[in-house]
């Protein structure tokens, strides 16, 4: 089995497992979280209770805590990324004189990036607090399903607006809470859910960028080499046209950390694009990830206390005000007084 084949597969199988992942994201007692449960509970019997508990520690501290363990792993990643671009990349395209203005375009888009990353992991998400809590009850309309009014938060013991949730890791309520990222350590909600959008957007921009440039310079390469018009012999001494398998074996034997960085940024264009495409779209009609999330899971089974049971409400949209209205309302988040003008 050659290289290409290998990748191929490698390449299908993390994406379909992404895919996996998003898809049983939003259901309950979805086959994967069966599946997820029934595994742990067999390897409980075989790996020892205090390696049990020293893994559900550290899986507790990194995942329900505040840690800036992956915010040092994505600027280890970033600077690994721009070094490789930097020394070798960089070099040789101008040694091919490719335009300046494309080679200098990914630096560009890191420090509107790393610009947006500040923003967002430094900015205060919209804490709800008890002396702005009654001022945000009335900035969005409960629907009635999802957000009910007279709810209390039993950790901050204050009124929950609408839209808003608590978070345990952050512990606190967070108004129009989308969710927390652990890649910026800081929750996403009405006053820097913006900010991540074009965070989000700069990144996968940024790694399009270098993945096109990279590209663009081991095409070159090999039309300079003329190794696409010719032939190669095989281990027989037989001549066979050149095909897409021999030209990446090729490459990754002359440039193989440059191959390596290059597959690593097509793979993560496709799942930033993929993950940007949906943040957008949720921006569009004015949805959070945790609304759009718990939309799934209620599948139009909860009911008001003052209905019968067997009178499913259905769940609706109640705050998308048009495509335009929806995406000035991310970056301009509207206020109490705002909504009694209206």
């Amino acid at each position: 089995m050659d290289f290409l084949t290998l990748f191929l597969i490698y390449l299908c199988f993390v994406l379909a497992t992404t895919a996996l992942l998003c898809l049983c994201s939003g259901r309950k007692e979805s086959f994967l979280t069966r599946s997820v449960s029934r595994a742990s509970q067999v390897l409980s019997l075989v790996i020892p209770s205090q390696l049990q508990r020293v893994t559900h520690r550290a899986l507790h501290r990194l995942f329900h805590t505040r840690s800036c363990l992956f915010v040092v792993l994505h600027v280890a990643l970033q600077a690994a990324v721009f070094g490789e671009y930097t020394w070798e990349v960089f070099v040789y395209c101008r040694e091919l004189q490719f335009h300046l203005l494309a080679l200098l375009l990914p630096y560009l888009l890191l420090a509107g990036n790393l610009g947006c990353f500040m923003l967002c992991s430094r900015a205060n998400p919209g804490t709800v607090t008890k002396s702005n809590a009654a001022s945000l009850v009335e900035v969005y309309a409960y629907d009635g399903v999802l957000f009910q009014r007279g709810l209390v938060c039993p950790t901050c013991s204050v009124e929950k607006p609408a839209r808003s949730k608590h978070c345990s890791v952050c512990r606190t309520c967070v108004h129009r809470f989308d969710h927390h990222c652990v890649w910026v350590n800081n929750c996403i909600g009405a006053s820097n859910a913006g900010v991540f959008l074009l965070y989000l957007l700069s990144l996968t921009a940024t790694a399009a960028a270098l993945a096109a440039v990279t590209a663009a310079l081991l095409i070159q390469v090999l039309l300079l080499s003329n190794i696409m018009h010719g032939s190669y012999l095989d281990a027989q001494g037989q001549e066979h046209p050149v095909e897409i398998a021999f030209l990446v074996q090729h490459l990754f034997l002359t440039f193989p950390r440059i191959v390596f960085m290059l597959g690593f940024l097509i793979l993560l264009t496709l799942v930033l694009g993929g993950y940007c495409s949906f943040s957008l779209y949720l921006a569009l009609i004015n949805q959070t990830t945790n609304e759009w999330c718990k939309s799934r899971k209620s599948g139009g089974s909860s009911h008001l206390p003052s209905q019968p049971h067997d009178r499913p409400l259905v769940y609706k949209n109640i705050y998308s005000k048009g495509i335009w209205r929806n995406l000035k309302e991310i970056f301009n988040p509207p206020t109490v007084l705002e909504r009694k003008k209206k």
